[in-house]
């Protein structure tokens, strides 16, 4: 009996999570990526696993599958990848009052601690405590460097035997069971297309009718702090409590937005929610704003980057702020309160795409359950 062969077009998180599963039901897998090595926004973002930004339930479940990988691979390709935890600082009282909600809403079903000021300063030497009120506690969280993670993670599939990946290689066409760079081709009996912000290029059609679109986000890293100083759990402002469905069992959420938008006009209108993340080599990891649709302009706002590090300096303290690089991405974003778009083209054509900004919580798991769903458990 021939070994069954399937082709991925992207080799971001989600075209990696799909060959991964793939390669696990014992099909032979070449794996298409256009660039020399992944550009997009696997990238190109905070390397946060984020099970606390997720709604109970299915998506939750997903981030949890995913984060078991996640540290799984770490070990297999060598790459960095610490369980931080989260931590969500309170400076007013309905911060407060949000955090503790969550809490009580979350008891017996996931970590969720409400913390005071001096315990939240044994956690994070980054956190300013002038005004602090508590903050929330989260301990699954996970933190990978998405630069070093994703060319790590690539050099160990295409090292596995039965996996090959064709870097710097366009697809330009798909007929049937058969893709094209130019006049190369190439066949198999599944074909998934993981190709990210780029989705239009293959099939436009199919997305001019999906509710998808894209989101632009401006961010930064600092230069890695000095004497292995390190800031402890991922530092997040109160901002992201009204940014992630997960927050939405607490009552007072929506009194917190309408908060917000009263006090801080001007950071809800380019989507700002101020978060930190610290990777292996010490540096930090800043962001992030939301720019949302099809026209999205190739220039970074420098009043926005402003606007973040203002912000962040409300409540994070650092040894060094130098600035080593800034960037902007942008990801695929479902309109309709979807998490992912998953399309059958045909019984052998899947489109993998539009998991927002939570591609690297999301992956590993949803590439398993896409997987096992199509070619069956």
């Amino acid at each position: 009996m021939s070994t069954k062969k399937a082709i991925v077009i992207g080799a971001g998180i989600v075209g990696l999570s799909i060959t991964r599963a793939l390669h696990q039901k014992g099909y032979e897998v070449k794996v298409f990526e256009r660039h020399p090595k992944a550009q997009g926004a696997s990238v190109r973002n905070f390397g946060m696993v984020w099970p606390v930004g997720q709604a109970q339930g299915k998506t939750y479940d997903r981030a949890i599958r995913s984060r078991e990988i996640w540290l799984e691979m770490s070990q297999k390709a060598g790459f960095y990848a610490e369980q931080t935890g989260a931590l969500h600082l309170a400076y007013t009282d309905l911060e407060m009052q949000v955090v503790e909600e969550y809490v009580r809403e979350m008891k017996g079903l996931k970590s969720a601690h409400s913390l005071s000021p001096s315990e939240v300063a044994m956690k994070s030497p980054a956190a300013k405590l002038q005004g602090l009120k508590g903050a929330l506690w989260t301990e699954e969280e996970v933190i990978v460097d998405p630069r070093e993670a994703i060319a790590k993670l690539g050099a160990y599939f295409e090292n596995q035997p039965g996996i090959e990946i064709f870097w710097n290689t366009a697809i330009s066409k798909v007929e049937g069971n058969i893709v094209f760079s130019g006049s190369k081709r190439w066949e198999a009996d599944r074909i998934f297309i993981c190709s990210g912000a780029d989705f239009e290029i293959l099939y436009p059609e199919v997305f001019q009718a999906a509710a998808i679109t894209k989101c632009k986000l401006q961010m930064a890293r600092l230069v890695q702090q000095p004497q292995n100083w390190r800031i402890g759990p991922a530092l997040c402002s109160g901002l992201s409590f009204i940014h992630y469905k997960g927050f939405e069992v607490s009552p007072s959420l929506q009194k917190l937005k309408e908060t917000y938008q009263e006090k801080f006009p001007e950071l809800l209108k380019w989507g700002i929610h101020v978060m930190v993340s610290q990777n292996g080599l010490g540096e930090l990891t800043i962001g992030d704003s939301h720019e949302y649709g099809l026209d999205l302009s190739p220039f970074d706002r420098q009043d926005i980057n402003e606007l973040i590090f203002d912000f962040l300096k409300t409540f994070a303290q650092f040894k060094d702020w130098r600035i080593e690089s800034t960037w902007h991405g942008i990801y695929p974003k479902m309109t309709n309160g979807a998490t992912e778009f998953i399309h059958e083209l045909s019984e052998d054509i899947c489109i993998v795409n539009g998991l927002g900004g939570a591609g690297m919580t999301l992956s590993f798991g949803l590439g398993e359950e896409v997987v096992n769903g199509l070619l069956g458990k």
